[in-house]
């Protein structure tokens, strides 16, 4: 699957965040796989464990982020991942209007791993979760670091502020799932 290189808004610099990439890593009838690899993660504040639930505002510290918009219209998803095991998935009707809470067969299950230098994050979403059509996509996340410096990445920023939601920065595809 292709790897994405997300970009820091440059109005939220990273402290020693280098580099951050995000890919697909496999999509079948059942799940939607995800990896983050963060370079330069000697500072990155991880959310303590909390166990798996929904909560809201997990943008608040470091986060992991898909944004989903299916063909032929305004509406679009967000799924909120944190390494707590938090995570949230919400429905918008149109760019930032309409939010409700995204129905979801089971969890997804979320895990964080550090080594030196870098960390990765790998999420598996249930399949349930996504919408079925092909999408327009934005993989996002929100890095916090020592001293609560925090920088936004995603695949484009078009704005002064970062805005993970406009529709300009849904930048990669998201084709339905392979058959299993």
């Amino acid at each position: 699957m292709q790897t994405h290189e997300l970009i820091a808004h440059t109005a939220y610099p990273p402290l020693e965040v280098t580099k951050v990439q995000s890919r697909i890593i496999g999509y079948d009838a059942d799940w939607l796989r995800l990896r983050w690899r963060i370079e330069g993660s000697g500072k990155l504040v991880v959310p303590p464990f909390a166990g798996r639930g929904r909560a809201d505002e997990l943008w608040r510290t470091t986060c992991f982020e898909l944004f989903l918009m299916p063909s032929g219209g305004d509406a679009y998803s967000e799924l909120n991942l944190s390494p707590s095991e938090r995570w949230n998935a919400y429905d918008f009707s149109d760019y930032r209007d309409g939010m409700t809470e995204r129905p979801a067969s089971r969890e997804p299950n979320c895990t964080m791993r550090q080594g030196g230098s870098f960390a990765i994050f790998d999420a598996a979403v249930p399949a349930s979760v996504i919408p079925k059509a092909n999408c327009a996509m934005n993989l996002t996340c929100v890095l916090e670091e020592e001293s609560g410096i925090k920088s936004f990445w995603a695949l484009k920023h078009v704005k002064d502020q970062p805005d993970f939601h406009d529709p300009a920065c849904f930048a990669a595809e998201l084709a339905a799932p392979t058959a299993t």
